[in-house]
């Protein structure tokens, strides 16, 4: 039984340079993460994989998934729990027959359509957004909004993970619309202490899922 997490925070050393990957995966990790995303855009991949390994190695510590960002070669190559693929990345179908059947899919899907095909392709969760405005991402789109995603909640049948300008303010609104979590990136990466950051987003979750 694949469990999927509530709250994937997306490792970056973009937006900010006092923490590497694997320390950012150790501080949410400790902070309460129940999933680690790796993504790097830059880099060669042997780079990729020596920094992947180390993520690996504090993810598999704390029996946490590792789910590595767009490269199912990577994620095989260090035995990550799995991979997600976004609307221009790898077709879901060829990356499950890359990658073992134990191995978890994430999809991100901007339309219904494509929800519906990654779900069919199998995806284990799909990724929507961005919900709000989002700095994160120098090309991302108009924010969806919650009525998208309360509607793509209701028509997916996996659970749907919320993502784009998502912070602390706004994680239980996300909760609330039927999401089944969240992935952030500034909302821990770019805060002074990520490992409270974490504790506190985290804690927003599980409030908002009693309610």
């Amino acid at each position: 039984m694949k469990i999927i997490g509530v709250l994937h925070v997306i490792t970056d050393t973009t937006l900010q340079s006092k923490f590497t990957h694997p320390q950012l995966a150790e501080l949410a990790i400790q902070g309460g993460a129940d999933t680690i995303q790796f993504r790097h855009k830059n880099g060669t991949t042997r780079e990729l994989i020596q920094i992947a390994q180390q993520m690996q190695t504090v993810c598999a510590s704390h029996n946490v998934p590792l789910i590595v960002n767009d490269r199912a070669d990577i994620a095989l190559a260090v035995g990550a729990s799995g991979t997600h693929f976004g609307q221009d990345d790898m077709p879901v179908a060829i990356g499950r027959k890359i990658l073992s059947t134990e191995t978890i899919i994430g999809a991100s899907a901007r339309t219904e359509e494509k929800i519906l095909e990654a779900i069919t392709e199998g995806a284990d969760y799909i990724g929507f957004g961005p919900i709000y405005q989002t700095s994160s991402k120098p090309d991302a789109e108009t924010p969806k909004g919650l009525e998208r995603l309360q509607r793509v909640c209701e028509i997916a049948k996996c659970p749907v993970i919320a993502i784009g300008g998502i912070t602390l303010q706004t994680a239980a609104e996300v909760i609330y619309a039927g999401a089944h979590g969240i992935a952030v990136i500034s909302a821990v990466c770019s805060q002074p202490d990520p490992l409270a950051a974490t504790q506190d987003l985290m804690n927003e979750i599980q409030n908002a899922k009693q309610a």
